[in-house]
């Protein structure tokens, strides 16, 4: 006896005796899931088809709100993460590629998990402070998708997890079917265009929204698009990869490339206003006392030199013409006072030009006078030294060698010019004279001085000055020799 023939399967609505679609919250990861690994996009779009025709899922079953079916849009969502490979979607990406709001991308991506056609590798997380992740999926085909069209699969590592079978071959049954699958996932789902006229009220807008409206995406870094075919043979359980030149250097080509306005390889030109906001933007970084301003404030006060074509340049150079003032309080106030009037006195490149060169010699002499003042400085406190220029502090240099000098002859001196000096001094210098000595010592330590102490030998400086005084004395002496550090006074 033969059997008898199987009805062939007219259309995806035909199926009806499997059980109802769902896949509870736990079955949602891949280590947990019952289904298979899709092999590429194409293949899993026959799948999503195949859910959305079948009405074996219906999401108002299994919650109170949400979408209240399988259709056009939760396809549309379906084919943007048909395209990613991986398959880490963002929700703001899914949002400005379907034009859905994020509440509605949530609900449609609950659906597909829901269904089996997604299953979570890695869930996103939103730490606070920090970005979001996105949560990495898995494109998952359903058993009962191979039940339905008789599809055989084999696991062909035994050691491999259940999810990694492959198809090995469909019934004759399931051919048609698979056809008109393919059909369908070659095809891509659009959201059909409104009729409405442009002065819809916003609610009808809104409403529109959350149907599903496409956007443009700009260029942006995102998870790179597979490369599918078209061909309407079925694919399922399919390996094949994208060609290796496609994958060579490692970039892709966005499937909504941006358009560009201006020549090819070139920049946009600047209007009045980008000029104005240039210029601001170079002020505040190359001007100290700017730092810190506020750029559209800067592009309002420096208006008339930017759209007389002046550059950052010429305004430095205008400025030293004017004169800077050493204190600042308000950066955009001074800016507005100096640059008042500047374009009708330079009003012509040859001016401005002349304006720069006065401005770069000047910087040029500054420069040289710094070096010099370095120069002299190093000269200074390394070759052998000075005598104070202060004529109150050379006699009483001179009264502190005449007492050493008699300290160290027991008292007596050996010629008559000490004699004449220790008569002129007086015999022995009083502590008030001591006091006065010290103070004055004291007074060129604060203003970074150290001649006073220095030019006496250590012991006798330790005698007259103290050791405080002489201790101080040889800590700036040291400072001095390092260049990361600077001693003056205002």
């Amino acid at each position: 006896m033969l059997p008898a023939p199987r009805p062939s399967v007219d259309g995806v609505d035909a199926v009806a005796v499997l059980p109802v679609l769902f896949v509870p919250e736990a079955s949602q990861w891949l280590s947990t899931s019952s289904g298979r690994i899709a092999g590429e996009g194409y293949s899993w779009m026959q799948a999503v088809h195949w859910v959305a025709g079948s009405v074996l899922y219906r999401p108002r079953r299994h919650r109170s709100h949400g979408p209240r079916s399988f259709g056009p849009t939760t396809v549309r969502v379906a084919q943007e993460l048909a395209q990613l490979f991986p398959c880490r979607p963002g929700i703001e990406y899914l949002v400005r590629r379907t034009g859905l709001s994020e509440r509605s991308v949530e609900y449609h991506l609950g659906m597909l998990r829901e269904a089996g056609l997604l299953a979570w590798i890695v869930k996103g997380t939103r730490v606070s402070g920090g970005p979001a992740q996105a949560s990495e999926f898995a494109r998952m085909i359903p058993p009962e998708f191979d039940v339905a069209l008789g599809i055989r699969t084999v696991q062909r590592d035994e050691d491999a997890p259940a999810y990694t079978r492959a198809v090995s071959g469909i019934a004759e049954a399931g051919r048609e079917l698979m056809a008109a699958l393919a059909k369908k996932a070659s095809r891509k789902v659009r959201k059909p265009r409104s009729k409405t006229s442009s002065r819809t009220p916003a609610k009808a807008s809104v409403r529109g929204a959350e149907q599903g409206g496409v956007t443009a995406v700009s260029n942006e870094a995102r998870c790179t698009p597979m490369q599918v075919g078209t061909s309407t043979v079925s694919s399922a359980g399919a390996t094949s990869l994208p060609p290796e030149s496609k994958l060579a250097s490692g970039v892709s080509k966005s499937p909504t490339p941006k358009k560009s306005g201006g020549k090819a390889g070139g920049h946009r030109k600047l209007n009045a206003v980008g000029r104005r906001f240039q210029l601001a933007r170079e002020l505040t970084q190359e001007l100290d006392w700017l730092r810190g301003c506020s750029v559209p404030r800067i592009a309002w006060v420096a208006r008339g030199v930017a759209d007389a074509g002046w550059t950052v340049t010429d305004v430095k150079g205008w400025l030293h013409l004017r004169g800077e003032a050493a204190r600042v309080r308000r950066g955009s106030g001074l800016l507005a006072v100096l640059l008042a009037g500047a374009e009708t006195v330079l009003d012509t490149p040859e001016k401005r030009a002349d304006t720069v060169e006065q401005w770069r010699g000047a910087q040029a002499a500054a420069r040289r006078h710094r070096i010099q003042q370095v120069r002299a400085r190093t000269e200074r406190y390394e070759s052998d030294w000075d005598a104070p220029s202060s004529r109150a502090v050379q006699r009483e240099v001179e009264a502190a060698f005449a007492q050493v000098k008699k300290a160290a002859n027991g008292g007596r001196l050996q010629d008559q010019d000490d004699v004449a000096d220790n008569q002129a001094a007086g015999l022995e210098p009083s502590e008030q004279e001591l006091s006065e000595l010290r103070a004055a010592a004291a007074g060129e330590l604060m203003r970074g001085e150290t001649t006073l102490i220095t030019s006496l030998d250590p012991e006798t400086a330790l005698h007259i000055f103290g050791e405080r005084l002489v201790r101080r004395a040889h800590q700036l002496e040291s400072g001095f020799r390092s260049s990361l550090m600077t001693y003056g006074h205002r």
